[in-house]
């Protein structure tokens, strides 16, 4: 985005008022074109601390972009985006909001960790390498410390014998697994999940989703997911909500999303995606 895209100086909604009290991811009004493509029209809402949230929509709806937008890999058109009650999308100078610069974004995005539909560990490190990474040179862990918690990490996603094997031996599964471990290393608030079983083969999937679900059950980790495995979506989320032409076309709680939808296009997405066997 050029400088041209955003307004020089802008009032800071959404930031007075006690923090503590903020939902801990909030919209206010984004806007995301490509060129001539809206993907996100003036979209409003907000994510709770510790809420599991789901996305939902066609391709295109503008889910995934969410989710770039929250790992600064694209940059708002118009609108804001905070977290824990500060700006984020953008930052502050004097009396309002300029666009964020990249320190800025740096530093607020370490709460942040993200998984992926591709996998992208480096091939010449081994897993625990992988793991240690980022903890190591970002948040300044010690080697001991960072290997430590790759450890922990191993275990929780079943793969503790294979700390010290490269991502070219493990399958597919298994190295989506260490991609989870290496997010989750970051000890991050909010974890962003992309279409994270799109790349596996069907055999590979439930084992991939089985440790999502442990996340979600013992850590208080804000999720926010983008899925077509509506089962999983199902299991896990407090809100699903229905995207459409860049817009909240429904939300609501699974139960009723899944079960008694109201909005037709809702209707039309679901049946076709569980006619694909989803």
């Amino acid at each position: 985005m050029s400088p041209s895209d955003t307004p020089e100086n802008t009032t800071a909604p959404g930031v007075e008022g006690n923090a503590a009290d903020a939902p801990l991811i909030v919209f206010d009004k984004v806007v995301k074109r490509f060129g001539d493509l809206t993907v996100l029209d003036h979209l409003d809402f907000n994510v709770e601390a510790g809420e599991r949230v789901t996305l939902i929509g066609p391709s295109g709806s503008g889910k995934t972009t969410i989710l770039r937008l929250l790992m600064t890999l694209e940059k708002v058109t118009e609108g804001h985006i905070n977290i824990g009650g500060e700006p984020f999308s953008h930052m502050p100078r004097g009396s309002g909001l300029v666009p964020a610069s990249e320190s800025y974004l740096r530093q607020r995005r370490k709460s942040i960790g993200m998984v992926f539909q591709q996998f992208n560990l480096f091939p010449n490190m081994t897993v625990r390498k992988n793991i240690m990474e980022a903890p190591v040179h970002v948040l300044g862990l010690s080697k001991d410390e960072a290997s430590e918690r790759a450890a922990e990490l191993l275990d929780l996603v079943g793969l503790g014998d294979k700390i010290d094997a490269h991502p070219t031996q493990l399958s597919g599964g298994q190295q989506q697994r260490v991609a989870i471990a290496r997010a989750l290393a970051m000890r991050p608030e909010i974890l962003l999940l992309d279409e994270v079983t799109s790349a596996l083969d069907p055999e590979l999937v439930a084992g991939v989703l089985d440790v999502l679900r442990e996340v979600a059950e013992t850590t208080d980790i804000t999720m926010l997911c983008v899925t077509h495995e509506m089962g999983f979506a199902r299991d896990v989320s407090h809100r699903v909500l229905m995207f459409d032409k860049g817009q909240i076309a429904e939300e609501g709680h699974p139960d009723q999303i899944f079960g008694d939808p109201r909005e037709d296009r809702t209707k039309s997405f679901l049946k076709s995606v569980l006619e694909n066997g989803h």
